[in-house]
C-alpha cells in the first residue's frame, strides 16, 4: 500500500451547512466549549434536540428547532412547553431499533445538514451508550457528511479513505500544540496512514485493530494533519495542551520500540 501524501487536504463540506445535534450525555457550560473549540458554533442553521437533549440545548442558550424521540427522558411538562414555543416534535415508539441520538442525526440530514456537531454525546450513567454514539460515525446514511462529536475535553470524528475516485483522504488537525491526539483504527485495519506535525510520525503505515499504538500522539504544530490511504480511522483530539513533564513516559515508551504509551 502507498503512502498517503499529505498534499492538499481533501475537499469537505466544512463550508456547508451546520446543524448542531444535542443529545442528552453529558453537555458542558457554553464558557467552557468556547474556550476549548471556538467557533464550535459557528454558521448554525439548526439546532435538533434528542429527547432529554431539549433541556440541555436549553441550558446552553440555544432554541432547538426540533425535537425527536419517544420522550422518555423529558418531563411531560417541558415537552409541552417545547410543543407551545412552537418546537416541531418527532415523536418515536419507545420499542425501536434506533437511538434516539441517531433519529436526531437522521433528521438533521433530511433536513439538508452537510455538517453536523454533536453535543451530549460522552458522559451519562451509560457506557454503552457512548460508544453506540462513537459508532454513529460510521452510519451508511451519513456518508459525504461531516459530523464531530465534541464535549469540553474532546473532540471525536471518523476518517475513512479512500476517496470517490480511490485516492487517500487528509484531515487537518488544527489545534493547541502540546495537546493530545489519538488515531485508533476503526471496523478493521487503517493502511497508508501518514502524519504531519504529531511527535511521533507515522509514514504510510498501517494501524492494526487491537493494538494500542495509536494512542496519546502529541500535536507539535498548530496544524497538524493526517492521511489515510484505505480503512477507517477514529480520530480523537484532546482541547488542551498538556504540561510537557506529563507527556515525558510516552517519550521513554517509544524510544523502547514498544506499541504505545502507557
Amino acid at each position: 500500500m502507498a503512502p498517503a501524501q499529505l498534499l492538499r487536504p481533501t475537499p469537505s463540506s466544512a463550508a456547508g451547512r451546520h446543524a448542531l445535534v444535542v443529545a442528552d450525555g453529558d453537555v458542558p457550560a457554553r464558557d467552557a466549549l468556547d474556550a476549548a473549540w471556538p467557533g464550535w458554533d459557528a454558521d448554525v442553521f439548526d439546532v435538533v434536540a434528542a429527547d432529554g437533549g431539549y433541556t440541555r440545548a436549553l441550558g446552553l442558550g440555544l432554541r432547538p428547532d426540533l425535537l425527536v424521540g419517544d420522550f422518555d427522558s423529558l418531563p411531560a411538562d417541558e415537552l409541552a412547553a417545547a410543543a407551545a414555543d412552537g418546537v416541531a416534535l418527532l415523536r418515536a415508539e419507545v420499542a425501536k431499533d434506533e437511538s434516539d441520538a441517531e433519529l436526531a442525526l437522521l433528521a438533521a440530514v433530511r433536513r439538508g445538514a452537510t455538517r453536523i456537531t454533536v453535543l451530549g454525546a460522552f458522559g451519562g450513567p451509560r457506557l454503552d451508550h457512548a460508544l453506540a454514539n462513537l459508532w454513529l460515525l460510521a452510519h451508511p446514511a451519513l456518508a459525504g457528511v461531516e459530523v464531530v462529536l465534541l464535549d469540553g475535553a474532546a473532540r471525536a470524528r471518523l476518517l475513512g479513505a479512500p476517496d470517490a475516485v480511490g485516492a487517500p483522504v487528509t484531515q487537518l488537525l488544527p489545534g493547541p500544540v502540546g495537546a493530545l491526539v489519538t488515531l485508533l483504527p476503526f471496523g478493521g485495519d487503517a493502511l497508508g496512514v501518514t502524519t504531519r506535525g504529531l511527535r511521533y510520525p507515522l509514514h504510510g503505515e498501517t494501524l492494526r485493530t487491537g493494538p494500542a499504538r495509536g494512542l496519546s500522539n502529541v500535536r507539535e504544530t498548530p496544524e497538524a494533519a493526517v492521511a489515510l490511504a484505505a480503512g477507517q480511522l477514529l480520530i480523537v483530539e484532546g482541547a488542551h495542551a498538556r504540561a510537557r513533564a506529563r507527556d515525558a513516559p510516552a517519550t521513554v515508551w517509544r524510544r523502547r520500540g514498544l506499541d504505545s504509551a502507557p
